[in-house]
């Protein structure tokens, strides 16, 4: 059976799961048309995912901020960072992010950001360049640290465990439901399609102090990982 094509739901998904920066608030109406242009993901993954949205527009900003590196960056247990969930701080991390560095050049790519390769909004842009069969084999040998950070994140009633959980769809997984209640209900505009105009990550950044992503096709066969 032919696997469904989900190239621009990985990339919207890198960029939801990335810092929530006012351009990307501001891009959430577009990411959301092309989730659903696409349509990739089962009706209750898009409503989860529509709600989370909401969340994201229409909050203030500095609580949006807060709740981000409140649930991604304080601790191990629901890090994006892969694998921090398997290697912790040991030395067995080094090789194994270079391994990962590895298979990104094996598919054709090479890997330039101030971000690790093992950041899932990188995992999620690599794997959006791939032929959806090897880009959903890639994501389901990582399913056991999705469901890991998508169990904590649905302990702490997180919003963010519908972005968690769209990925493991993708990757071929059925993690928990989630329930998210917003206030108000998202813009009627939301519903019309909007043209693809790219959704790559721009890395975890933080105010003042931006942190690009770039992973572009590499044009010497016989070119190494970029420093």
């Amino acid at each position: 059976m032919k696997t469904t094509v989900f190239s621009k739901s990985c990339r919207v998904l890198a960029r939801l799961l990335d810092y929530p920066s006012a351009e990307m608030r501001a891009a959430l109406p577009e990411l959301f048309a092309v989730l659903t242009e696409e349509g990739a993901l089962s009706p209750a993954r898009m409503a989860e995912l529509k709600a989370l949205m909401a969340t994201l527009q229409q909050g203030d900003a500095y609580d949006v901020e807060a709740r981000y590196v409140e649930s991604f960056d304080r601790g191990r247990a629901t890090s994006l960072h892969m694998f921090e969930h398997v290697h912790g701080d040991s030395r067995d991390r080094g090789p194994a992010l270079v391994d990962l560095q590895q298979t990104y050049q094996a598919g054709g790519m090479f890997f330039e950001a101030t971000e690790l390769p093992d950041y899932l909004p990188v995992v999620l842009e690599f794997a959006s360049t791939q032929p959806a069969e090897t880009a959903k084999a890639f994501l389901a040998e990582m399913a056991h640290i999705l469901n890991a950070i998508h169990s904590g994140l649905i302990k702490r009633d997180n919003p963010y465990a519908a972005a968690i959980g769209a990925v493991l769809e993708l990757a071929g997984e059925k993690p928990q439901s989630v329930q998210i209640t917003v206030d108000e209900p998202l813009d009627e505009a939301w519903q019309e399609p909007a043209a693809f105009d790219g959704c790559s990550s721009k890395g975890q950044s933080k105010p003042g102090a931006l942190q690009p992503i770039h992973i572009v096709r590499k044009t010497n066969p016989q070119e190494g990982v970029r420093p």
